[in-house]
């Protein structure tokens, strides 16, 4: 549902008539082609035959299939093709001569010698974007290594900085690597296409998990590198006091921020406690950093004697910044998330529904849209090989 936007909505997405050629595996590059698939393009998935890779539990309940790639092959069709069989090579590049892009995300230098990389592929066809997605790039000393979402967390420093201080590392309970490598891909494959309308000139995108979590570290990369190596502070931050988790009087919790010296002086109205306004240790935000155990200690106090629903409530009506902590669950039930459309009730393969996650980008004419569940491998081997893309390509 997108209730803002729908008054003129067009039934196609704004990729409508793209074609991509999915070659990848795991999660980043399979994630980059869905959202391709999500804004309307036409995703061929190539998988081996049978391919059972992405039915990693758990299932989603109900419907016998797994999440895993329920969520990360949805929208697009499959052929089953194995790369390593005689004769595969010239199948793929007779699609390749007919598609805008191609994605793939194997170790690099693995498609080059079937006959597959870049180098081949733009003979084919001299306009191709041809998008890689690595752990660590397709060039520099450790190229060659390959690099799944925890082993990117770790060498980025960003596994580092995840916990409490004194605690050991932690990894992030998403594939937050992987996430963000896959936008990178998609920003990446869509800047080519740009470049490519406006001199026909096809090129290939090199994206790194490392490099985009690097990318997307707020900075901290360049205060390490000068010699200001940011430390570990769980749910605190270096910038401002108050900002934090605080437990409630009904053993939830809540994170609540004042980022700004008068956001402080509503909040101590709200604590009923009017002379921290411009006390000193309390009336910056410099002298509340200095001060923030004695700080964190009031706030604290005044959490613990309300529910967190309480104090959400209240700090949002002086329209400070509060939020009960709340499970995925509970965020799944949300009438915001549910009219956002981020939950979207998909057909899957059997014939089961399920409630998939949607996408983020909201467009008020051409909708993205998660298109169709993701197939079984092999459904549309068919049909691919026998009618050319370039007979049913749709002029947007």
């Amino acid at each position: 549902m997108m209730a803002a936007f729908d008054q003129d909505a067009l039934p196609d997405g704004p990729l409508t008539g793209l074609r991509v050629l999915d070659v990848t595996k795991v999660w980043a590059g399979p994630m980059a082609t869905a959202l391709l698939a999500d804004l309307g393009a036409d995703v061929i998935r190539v998988e081996m035959p049978g391919n059972r890779e992405g039915l990693f539990p758990p299932e989603i309940p109900g419907t016998g299939l797994a999440w895993f790639r329920q969520t990360t092959q949805r929208g697009k069709r499959s052929l089953a093709l194995d790369l390593r069989a005689e004769g595969a090579a010239d199948t793929l590049l007779g699609l390749v001569a007919d598609v805008d892009v191609l994605v793939e995300n194997y170790l690099p230098g693995t498609l080059a010698r079937l006959g597959l990389g870049y180098a081949r592929c733009r003979e084919v066809n001299p306009g191709l974007v041809y998008v890689s997605i690595s752990g660590f790039g397709q060039y520099g000393p450790q190229s060659r290594r390959p690099g799944y979402d925890p082993i990117i967390q770790a060498a980025s420093g960003w596994m580092a900085l995840n916990g409490e201080p004194g605690g050991r590392p932690l990894r992030s309970p998403t594939f937050i690597a992987d996430d963000l490598a896959a936008l990178y891909a998609v920003i990446g494959a869509l800047s080519a296409l740009r470049h490519r309308d406006a001199t026909g000139e096809g090129q290939h995108v090199d994206v790194a998990l490392l490099d985009a979590l690097l990318a997307t570290s707020d900075g901290y990369l360049t205060l390490a590198a000068a010699g200001a190596q940011p430390g570990r502070q769980g749910d605190q931050t270096d910038m401002v006091v108050p900002a934090g988790v605080f437990r409630c009087a009904d053993d939830a919790y809540v994170y609540l921020a004042a980022a700004l010296d008068k956001h402080w002086r509503l909040f101590a109205q709200v604590i009923d406690r009017p002379e921290l306004a411009r006390a000193p240790g309390y009336a910056t935000n410099a002298e509340r950093v200095a001060n923030r155990e004695a700080v964190n200690a009031v706030i604290g106090a005044w959490c613990a004697t309300r529910t967190a629903d309480e104090v959400q409530a209240l700090l949002d009506a002086r329209g400070l910044t509060a939020q009960r902590v709340r499970d995925l669950a509970e965020a799944a039930k949300d009438p915001h998330v549910l009219e956002r459309g981020m939950l979207c009730d998909t057909t899957l393969s059997n014939g089961t529904v399920a409630p998939l996650t949607g996408p983020a980008i909201k467009f008020s004419r051409t909708p993205a849209r998660i298109r169709s569940g993701a197939p079984e491998p092999g459904a549309h081997t068919g049909e691919i090989l026998a009618d050319p893309w370039s007979e049913r390509r749709r002029t947007p």
